[in-house]
């Protein structure tokens, strides 16, 4: 049922009964099983990133070492363990293995397999149920897993790179631990790399790989680790002397190189290029910069985030909805990740490129925060103090306050700000984009508020 993708260096594949199934030849650099495969941990001490998950006692380490019992469903971007987990929960003491692809089986696949796992447990032995992709399994054959689940009669493992939140029944959510993974760091990639160039079920020492060439290999791979394996597979096995060079890399991922450094001043330059590019309406150039971060594997949280500050600072009132699209945005990333995530950061810098756009905000705001630094922070007006407890109306407060829903237009004059900065205009909207429509009303309900 496996077909070996989940099996562990070392340890022969799980039986799968009538269901079939078949191991993998681990036999070092020239062995059938690509690098990836061969480079599985085979133990929690080989597992890199991930700590918030593994930590002494947690559910998932108890699971891995054979003491857990619940369900999980495992949510993250590729590459970053969740076919590893399921492969050292498998290891388990006392447990059996299948795995399943949502990508083709059904749901006869799904009740062969518990049907199975029911067999061996009235023999005492129990089992996990691998299913990757499980949101792409539809609501028939996610219920069909319920009782199972609920019984215990599988222990589930579920990997997902979609919130399961959106894509798995209620039902199910309910009985499974959710347990999201972290995207692996530039570290986590580069000690991945180095173990494979080292270990004798990678290329034991049959390679050497210059500094730059690695270090483009972490920053294609983006987090995810059995990309940056695959890279490195493809480049050694074009070497003709052992050693691996940026160009030789360059050609093997048909990927050229880019000038971005994620730690140092490009790191900065070419973002500030990005937001000014923005705030210049240049599209063309801002979808340079950002497909130059994308392609260099920045960080797409950090993109977003700029995004929604741009989105502020150099739009604001012009265009309302730049916000919502700069925000929704950042929730695509945390709910999809990338590569799928790269359209979304596409369509929200096109919108917010070609937005008009309004300085207003930020001046509003500095202008504020200017006469607070200046001292101008008086009283509150007394009938706009609480007047919600005992005494309140002694001290003359919330007394001739006036509520503007009793007007028939809604608004009506009364003096809002403390003394200080009685007439204090900070909001002066521009005649670009949506706050054409907004100045003229700005102006008119400060004459109504402010009695004029």
């Amino acid at each position: 049922m496996s077909e070996g993708l989940f099996d562990v260096p070392g340890h022969a594949a799980p039986e799968s009964d009538a269901l079939g199934g078949a191991g993998v030849d681990f036999r070092g650099p020239g062995g059938a099983a690509p690098l990836a495969v061969r480079m599985r941990p085979a133990t929690l001490d080989e597992v890199v990133g991930q700590g918030h998950l593994l930590g002494p006692g947690s559910p998932l380490r108890r699971l891995i070492e054979g003491s857990g019992a619940a369900s999980v469903l495992l949510f993250g971007p590729p590459g970053t363990g969740k076919t590893t987990l399921a492969s050292l929960i498998s290891q388990a003491t006392g447990r059996r293995f299948e795995a399943l692809s949502a990508l083709s089986a059904g749901v006869k696949e799904v009740r062969a397999v518990i049907d199975l796992a029911r067999r061996r447990l009235t023999a005492g032995e129990r089992t996990v149920l691998f299913i990757d992709e499980v949101h792409r399994f539809s609501k028939t054959q996610q219920d069909a897993l319920l009782a199972a689940v609920e019984n215990r009669i599988v222990l589930l493992v579920g990997a997902t790179t979609e919130n399961p939140s959106f894509s798995v029944v209620s039902p199910l959510l309910s009985r499974s631990l959710v347990l999201q993974l972290r995207s692996l760091t530039d570290a986590d990639i580069r000690a991945v790399l180095e173990r494979a160039l080292t270990d004798p079920r990678g290329f034991d020492g049959a390679y050497t790989v210059t500094d730059d060439a690695l270090a483009h290999i972490v920053r294609i791979a983006g987090g995810d680790a059995r990309r940056a394996l695959t890279a490195l597979e493809a480049s050694a096995e074009s070497s003709l002397d052992g050693t691996v060079d940026l160009t030789l890399v360059e050609a093997s991922v048909d990927k050229a190189a880019v000038r971005y450094d994620r730690a140092g001043d490009q790191h900065y330059d070419v973002i500030s290029a990005f937001i000014k590019s923005i705030r210049g309406s240049d599209v063309d150039a801002a979808l340079h910069y950002l497909t130059r971060m994308m392609s260099a594997g920045e960080d797409p949280r950090f993109i977003a985030r700029r995004l929604v500050i741009s989105a502020s600072e150099d739009i604001g009132m012009a265009d309302p909805m730049a916000l919502q699209t700069a925000v929704a945005a950042a929730h695509v990333v945390q709910l999809i990740g990338m590569p799928e995530a790269q359209l979304t950061l596409t369509h929200a810098t096109i919108h917010l490129a070609t937005a008009p756009k309004s300085g207003a905000v930020p001046a509003a705001l500095g202008a504020a925060m200017a006469d607070i630094s200046a001292g101008k922070a008086g009283a509150v007006p007394p009938h706009l103090r609480d007047g919600h407890y005992s005494g309140a109306a002694l001290l003359g407060h919330a007394q001739g306050y006036k509520y503007p829903h009793d007007d028939p237009d809604g608004v009506l004059a009364q003096q809002y700000p403390p003394d200080e900065i009685v007439g204090a205009d900070y909001y002066r909207p521009t005649d670009h984009g949506y706050e054409r429509e907004v100045g003229p009303r700005v102006d008119r309900l400060r004459r109504i508020v402010r009695g004029r």
